[in-house]
């Protein structure tokens, strides 16, 4: 039976700016990069990269499951509690990088995340003269009226063919929600994500079918279990998908292609490592979607190795993972 030996190193990567969202400041983005080696020395990378915030398995959680495993085979990976559907995204790469050719490097029009508040003002602009023509805003963190007046002057200084979208981790309320779709509908907004909480998917198919800004489904579909019960429940709308904390691979291709979802593919601030995975192998994999991948989050950290094509080079920068994780 074919298997590997799994060897673990963590990462610590802080934000050149903390990320201000619904559900509070994200100051430091943590994760775990995988190194599988068979018996004829060759080497699989995968990356587990935790979101507490979206329902995913803690980096504590990670190690310790982890650590509790004897040597990797594809029966193990197909057993992973769906519980740890970090776990199961970083193993599952990992061996499929092991046991295939490698993949072919693409290139994807890319929506760029812009800092809440005022600071998109200042943003805006350089990444617009990179080439930019998809932009990203968080809402939902500073009063509503406040916010409104900044959405009417970005699209005031937004040239023509720029695309915005916005999005409120779950963090309006009903009324809010109206409101902000009244003035949406009077901008080329591509879509609102995640207006409501997660527990509100009635009230957002309700929202969805009032206005004609379109809708998308974020934290209420982080997992696979999650996604399909969306769909199952009459959610025909976008999804947005974080890969890298959605659990398998493997599942995740079969539910998008059985269900012919409308997909947003959405970074959850990873490193190269599971990057590459998701755009070379992932997504080539699937019908192609012809809406711009959330990938654009490269100008929210200083340059790292983390960044790096070379994975043994980022190997070598970190430190294994100690015996209490």
């Amino acid at each position: 039976m074919h298997s590997a030996r799994l060897e673990l190193r963590s990462y610590r990567r802080p934000f050149r700016q903390p990320l201000k969202t619904y559900h509070g400041l994200w100051s430091l983005r943590e994760g775990i990069v995988l190194k599988l080696t068979d018996d004829e020395g060759r080497v699989g990378w995968g990356e587990i990269a935790p979101i507490v915030e979206f329902g995913t398995e803690s980096m504590g959680q990670a190690i310790q499951f982890c650590r509790s495993l004897p040597q990797i085979t594809p029966e193990l990976i197909e057993q992973i509690p769906g519980e740890f559907p970090a776990c199961q995204f970083g193993l599952e790469s990992a061996w499929e990088t092991l046991t295939t050719n490698g993949a072919i490097a693409h290139d994807f029009t890319q929506c760029h995340l812009l800092p809440s508040g005022a600071n998109a003002m200042l943003t805006w602009q350089p990444l617009w003269q990179a080439g930019a023509r998809t932009f990203k805003w968080k809402i939902g963190v500073a009063p509503l009226n406040e916010e409104l007046n900044l959405l009417e002057n970005l699209f005031g200084a937004l040239p023509a063919g720029a695309q915005l979208r916005l999005d409120a981790n779950g963090g309006l309320s009903w009324e809010a929600a109206c409101e902000w779709l009244q003035v949406c509908d009077r901008y080329p907004v591509e879509f609102l994500e995640q207006p409501l909480p997660p527990d509100q998917l009635s009230e957002m198919l309700q929202l969805r079918d009032r206005y004609t800004t379109p809708i998308a489904l974020d934290e209420s579909v982080t997992t696979l279990d999650q996604l399909e019960f969306c769909h199952q429940q009459g959610w025909r709308g976008i999804f947005v998908i974080k890969a890298a904390i959605a659990g398998s691979p493997t599942r995740l291709r079969q539910i998008c292609q059985e269900c012919q979802l409308d997909v947003v593919w959405s970074s959850a601030f990873e490193t190269a490592i599971a990057r590459q995975y998701i755009l070379n192998t992932l997504i080539p994999s699937l019908p192609l979607s012809e809406r711009a991948i959330g990938f654009g989050v490269k100008s929210w950290f200083a340059n790292s190795v983390l960044d790096q094509p070379e994975f043994e080079e980022i190997w070598r920068s970190l430190e294994p993972v100690s015996a209490r994780g």
